[in-house]
């Protein structure tokens, strides 16, 4: 089974291509087509998962062929399936499935169906692709496919203004973070001389790394591990949306929302964690590493950072973004404590639970516009009222009743986002926070637990402005659940969301560890990075973090359900939180980041383009050109007057000349040739009448003649 792996990314690419030129113009044609590839790649991903877990002593499956001429050597592509790719095998094939069955339902009625599920057929490529590379090169192909499909799929209604806007700054904004990444892996080669992971990442090089170093002005003595640790790290922050670089993510919503799922769970997002993961020894080839505290750091305020926001946000999909650049500084906060297992297994957890909860967003938006439909159809809204928002969950209420399949299962997710105990979120996050306290990383801890205070709160507020109280629009009196199509995906990621976690208990956890194997997700992951020396040990269970964690989740629902779920909103009513004044106004315009990248970033660059503009059209280069083109003109003119009067006149006197040599010429012709020739058929004619004479036709006069000729010769030769 593991030598098809390489068929795991290949059906998906090649249902994209037969959409794309063959059967486009079937729209449920195209989707089967690609839910079967994708379905495919889930059963032999599975098969993979499975038959290198069941294997007694796993070696790593290295397969690689020749593909670029490099000089003396050959740049190679092929697959790597350690145990990091397995755990990414078994979720993202997954969750992607049910996303792909999900659409069916949710995209139906679109005038661009087939071409969706074209584009969510290639971003699925880039992200199997990237987890299976042999190699950094192929690695960053692959890398470069999602951040295409993003800008496709974030504009994928790009009718809207909105939409378009927003695909053109994540594609941007990601392009930061790539050209950090790209300068990474050519600086690793430049000291290494390959591009191949298990190669570069051996202990002897990553020795080498630490060991070498570099002056950069400004900034002083750094080894290469260090600065082309972070280098790949600023990859990673463009990629899953780390502060500063975070301003992308939250406008992706525009795009359908099963691409955000897609984005927020199983693929983009993920990659950027992913390759911190996978480049971990580098990062900690230098004791103290100055990467890592940076790594720390950034994940740690984003995780709080965002949060915060999500708590003033109306949007559904809007707080489940915010919730998602959180979540994923947690999980860079423990790749930046060394807490590799840690990092990944939220990785995982959090693909199923926020994959839920963004699906289930959309089953609301889809009964919400649906509602809307309804009560237009019934005349009932006025064009004069403010445009219907069907994401604004001031517009909901009461759709408990109403979508109850929907609602238990958002609420599966919500609580496992949320860290309640025993669902899968309370176990990756409290493993999370148990690295940064036994680690030492005081601050860190401090950040995550605020954070995860923050974001049961937020969730409860969702949960019950959402779903609870009485419906505060005509919208939601007529919601409905969505249909089965869009509503089994819930349920099957609901499960994940809620038993999960069980893969990743500690071992020394009271009666459960034992029971389910003494952490199995540790063992699994915790030796991924062995030839490069990087061991990380398991942390040991603390009943004090976990219950200073458990407190702190059930803190933030009830602070949820004191101000959103006693007394439920009715409609028209301002938000309660809205009384924080100041704070309020901070957190519901984000800070003013974006603001602030306007005035400074964005209105650097306009002005560099105005200056350049100018440069071209008005001071230097279009000017020169004009004077360029006056001289050209000056000469042209002088080449014309030159033209006329010598090189015309000589070709008139040339013409007169051959003229009058051809009169001259054909006077010869007449007069003399003429005569000439005449003169020959005269004298030929007067020869010819006298040699006819000779001719009678008579034997006896040619005898005659011919005696005589013998008897001349005879007579001459007998004289002489």
């Amino acid at each position: 089974m593991l030598q098809l792996t390489w068929l795991i990314p290949i059906l998906p690419a090649l249902a994209f291509v037969a959409i794309v030129l063959y059967v486009h113009r079937w729209e449920k044609l195209s989707a089967r087509l690609a839910i079967l590839a994708i379905f495919l790649s889930f059963l032999i991903a599975q098969g993979v998962f499975w038959t290198a877990t069941t294997t007694e002593h796993f070696e790593p499956v290295w397969q690689k062929v020749g593909w670029i001429p490099m000089g003396t050597s050959v740049l190679s592509i092929g697959i790597l399936v350690d145990n990091l790719s397995l755990v990414m095998l078994f979720m993202v094939p997954l969750v992607c499935l049910l996303i792909f069955i999900y659409s069916v339902g949710y995209m139906e009625g679109d005038p661009r169906y087939a071409r969706f599920f074209a584009y969510v057929s290639l971003f699925t490529v880039g992200m199997l692709g990237l987890i299976v590379s042999g190699n950094l090169i192929q690695l960053f192909v692959f890398w470069e496919i999602m951040g295409l499909c993003s800008y496709l799929l974030i504009g994928f209604w790009f009718e809207k203004d909105s939409a378009a806007n927003a695909a053109k700054k994540a594609f941007i904004v990601t392009r930061v973070g790539d050209v950090l990444l790209f300068l990474g892996i050519l600086g690793l080669y430049s000291q290494t001389g390959t591009l191949q992971i298990r190669e570069i990442f051996s202990e002897h090089n990553i020795e080498m790394l630490a060991h070498s170093m570099v002056s950069i002005p400004l900034v002083g003595q750094l080894s290469l591990a260090t600065l082309f640790s972070l280098l790949i790290f600023g990859g990673a922050v463009g990629k899953s949306a780390q502060f500063p670089l975070h301003v992308w993510l939250p406008d992706a919503m525009e795009g359908p929302t099963p691409v955000s799922a897609l984005i927020h769970a199983a693929t983009m997002v993920a990659a950027g964690v992913y390759l911190v993961a996978r480049t971990l020894p580098l990062f900690a080839a230098v004791e103290p590493s100055t990467s890592l505290v940076w790594v720390a750091g950034i994940g740690a305020f984003t995780a709080f950072f965002a949060s915060t926001i999500a708590v003033a946000q109306n949007d559904i999909k809007r707080v489940l973004a915010y919730s998602t650049i959180s979540q994923l500084g947690y999980m860079i906060m423990a790749l930046g404590v060394g807490g590799l297992v840690a990092g990944v297994f939220h990785l995982i957890t959090h693909a199923f639970f926020k994959a839920l909860l963004f699906l289930g967003s959309g089953s609301v938006i889809h009964a919400m516009e649906h509602g809307h439909h309804v009560v237009a159809g019934h005349g009932e809204h006025s064009d004069e009222e403010e445009p219907f928002d069907p994401n604004d969950m001031m517009n909901m209420g009461g759709l408990r009743a109403k979508m109850p399949a929907t609602f238990w299962a958002f609420m599966a997710g919500a609580l496992a986002l949320a860290g309640i105990p025993p669902l899968a979120g309370f176990w990756s996050k409290d493993e999370i926070l148990s690295e940064a306290f036994h680690g030492g990383h005081w601050l860190v801890w401090a950040a995550g637990t605020a954070a995860a205070f923050i974001t049961a709160f937020y969730m409860a507020r969702q949960i019950f402005l959402t779903f609870l109280g009485e419906p505060r629009t005509p919208f939601a009196e007529e919601a409905h659940e969505s249909p089965r199509v869009m509503t089994l995906p819930l349920i099957v990621l609901a499960i994940f969301a809620v038993f999960l976690g069980l893969w990743g208990v500690p071992a020394d956890f009271p009666v459960l560890g034992p029971l389910l194997g003494d952490n199995p997700f540790h063992h699994l992951v915790g030796e991924v990075h062995e030839a490069a020396g990087f061991h990380p040990e398991a942390v040991p269970f603390n009943p004090v973090v976990m219950g200073i964690s458990i407190v702190v989740a059930f803190g933030g629902l009830f602070g949820g359900y004191l101000i959103y779920g006693r007394r439920p909103l009715a409609a028209g009513e301002p938000d309660p939180l809205r009384r924080l004044g100041p704070v309020w106004t901070i957190l519901e315009n984000k800070y003013w980041v974006d603001e602030i990248y306007r005035a400074t970033v964005v209105r650097a660059v306009v002005f560099l383009g105005d200056l350049s503009y100018s440069i071209d059209d008005r001071w230097v280069i279009d000017p020169l050109v004009d004077l360029a083109g006056l001289g050209g003109v000056a000469v042209s003119r002088l080449s014309r007057l030159f033209d006329i009067y010598l090189i015309d006149a000589m070709v008139n006197l040339t013409g007169v000349a051959t003229r009058s040599f051809s009169t001259l010429q054909n006077l010869i012709d007449i007069y003399l040739v003429d005569g000439i020739v005449k003169l020959i058929g005269i004298v030929t004619e007067e020869i010819s009448q006298q040699l006819r004479m000779i001719q009678t036709g008579r034997v006896q006069n040619y005898l005659l003649v011919v005696y005589i000729a013998v008897l001349t010769l005879l007579g001459l030769y007998l004289t002489w």
